[in-house]
């Protein structure tokens, strides 16, 4: 795939759904078959006030009782209703990048330019995307791969600023005896997580992650999309290029197609020593939003 910005997908001038098209009915079976014990892993963060977000543009999680059974009960009872019902219902605010999410392709734009050739003025509107909403993403279930890169520098987890590189990926897949496979989502291990809701302040101001060379590496494999257990993914700050600003987004959202999941929850697997698993990930399909809450799990 070419990497120039203005480049058309290779599925099409029309595609809006990026590397996710390499999830077949073979790819699904074959993930499925990964199951042998039915154990599961949830892989996603509780989603509560206070959850840590980058502000001012990520609003926080906050929700109120619209109505309660007191006064939805003496509504239904005005209705006829003898037998007592009163359902609660609530209303909740939030920026879709909150928790553990995915980036939908229209998230982010380079100079306005956006994913096969689209631009920003025909995407963006003021009631949502008009193309590259998180409703083009399919339901994933495929190969899940998780990688550990927490212990690299000796202690617990990587520091803020710490770059994962190409060749330490490579490394880290042969040390896993792994091959990655088209269709794969590749889940980064930085330990960092250990931080979220414990020391928001610490956990949002910096995090180590893959550059932007591991990052083109792991699309020239045909992953579909790369997770991580902190808020971006990349590397923040950038240690070779202060002044450049989420290119890892840039490169895979934007020219390749390639989705994020972020704020994942991997603890559980890599103390299990889990590499390789079945990952099951359903984005809701709000229209024309950049991202969503999700819950990814794992099944092995």
């Amino acid at each position: 795939m070419g990497n120039l910005v203005h480049d058309h997908s290779r599925w099409g001038p029309t595609d809006q759904t990026g590397a996710a098209n390499l999830i077949t009915p073979e790819s699904r079976l074959k993930a499925l078959g990964l199951v042998k014990e039915g154990r599961l892993y949830d892989l996603g963060q509780l989603i509560e006030t206070g959850a840590p977000r980058m502000p001012p543009r990520q609003t926080p999680y906050l929700i109120f009782s619209s109505s309660t059974s007191r006064d939805t009960g003496r509504y239904i009872r005005e209705m006829g209703a003898t037998n007592g019902p009163g359902p609660n219902l609530e209303r909740v605010e939030m920026t879709m990048h909150v928790g553990t999410h995915i980036d939908a392709l229209g998230h982010f734009a380079r100079e306005g330019n956006m994913y096969n050739g689209l631009h920003m003025d025909e995407v963006v509107t003021d009631t949502g995307l008009a193309k590259l909403g998180i409703e083009h993403i399919p339901p994933i279930i495929t190969r899940g791969v998780c990688l550990d890169f927490s212990g690299l520098d000796g202690g617990e987890h990587l520091e803020p600023g710490r770059a994962i590189g190409r060749p330490e990926v490579e490394g880290a897949l042969e040390q896993a005896g792994l091959q990655l496979e088209a269709g794969d989502v590749v889940c980064i291990h930085t330990g960092w997580g250990r931080y979220f809701m414990v020391d928001n302040d610490r956990y949002v101001n910096g995090e180590p992650g893959i550059d932007e060379e591991a990052a083109r590496w792991l699309t020239g494999q045909d992953v579909i999309a790369i997770g991580s257990d902190n808020m971006a993914v990349e590397v923040m700050p950038n240690p070779d290029h202060p002044n450049t600003m989420f290119p890892v987004h840039l490169h895979t959202l934007v020219e390749a197609g390639v989705h994020l999941v972020e704020n994942m929850k991997l603890e559980e697997l890599v103390r299990d020593g889990v590499t390789s698993f079945c990952m099951i990930l359903l984005p809701v399909r709000f229209k024309g939003a950049t991202g969503c809450p999700v819950r990814p799990v794992a099944m092995i």
